[in-house]
Formats: C-alpha cells, structure tokens, sequence
C-alpha cells in the first residue's frame, strides 16, 4: 500500500473528477491541468506507486485500459496523435506517487516539446549496456 494521495481520494468520490471510463480493474478521468484537451488518466482500483512497484497484474489492467481508450480519445477531440507517459519517482516527474498513466492528445504545430536526447560518447553505449544486462541477470 502506499501512502494515501489525492487519487485515493478520487477514487472514494471524496473529490470529484471528470470520470472517462471506470472499469472492475481501473479509472480513468480527464486531468485537470491538460497539456491538451482530452488529457487523460488512467489510475489503477489496487493502489501502487508506479511502475517499479507494481504487481504484473495492476500494470496490465492500467496498460488495456490505455490502449482501449486511446483511439476513442483521439477521434473525440480530433487529435493527430496520442503521448503515451509514466512518471516514475520523483527524479522522473512523477507528482502524485500512485501510478498513473497519461494519455496525452497531440495535435500537429501544438507546440509542445517532445524531449531530446544526446548521443552516447565513445564507450558509453558498450558501458551502459553491460550493465543493464548484467543487472537483468540478477
């Protein structure tokens, strides 16, 4: 269990939200600070921090849900597209510590920033796969 968020909340009806979907497993509900209309969240019923804690199980009803809804919430606001995020601690951008998935609507020229990355310097990419597949084995 993890320690109580506004989510709980949510989800008790202590505090209302604009319900999308609600299924046995999940909930799903606009956000209230959208990076575009449409912005979604998809919160598992069996609370858990995220997705280094979650069981098998919690994760996979989270992920159908986000996939089932997708395509049903870029027709309804006649997106281009569709950002799938997770946040994970808080060096990650995680906010509120109970998984949550966001399913963001991206319209062509939104002017929103995909993030960017650098190139790997000489060796780096060798190092760096060495661990994380040694780190695999364990």
């Amino acid at each position: 269990m993890t320690e109580e968020t506004i989510f709980d909340k949510i989800l008790r009806g202590e505090i209302p939200a604009h319900k999308v979907y609600e299924d046995e497993h999940t909930f799903a509900f606009l956000d209230i600070a959208p990076i575009n209309k449409g912005h979604t969240l998809v919160i598992p019923k069996n609370s858990t921090r995220n997705i280094l804690t979650a069981d098998e199980e919690t994760f996979a009803h989270v992920m159908e849900t986000v996939r089932t809804l997708s395509p049903k919430i870029k027709e309804a606001v006649g997106a281009d597209g569709i950002t799938i995020g997770i946040n994970n601690e808080a060096a990650g951008g995680q906010e509120v510590f109970y998984l949550h998935a966001h399913i963001i609507p991206r319209f062509e020229n939104d002017g929103r920033k995909h993030w960017g990355g650098e190139s790997y310097k000489d060796g780096e990419a060798e190092a760096t796969l060495e661990k994380i597949v040694n780190q695999l084995k364990n």
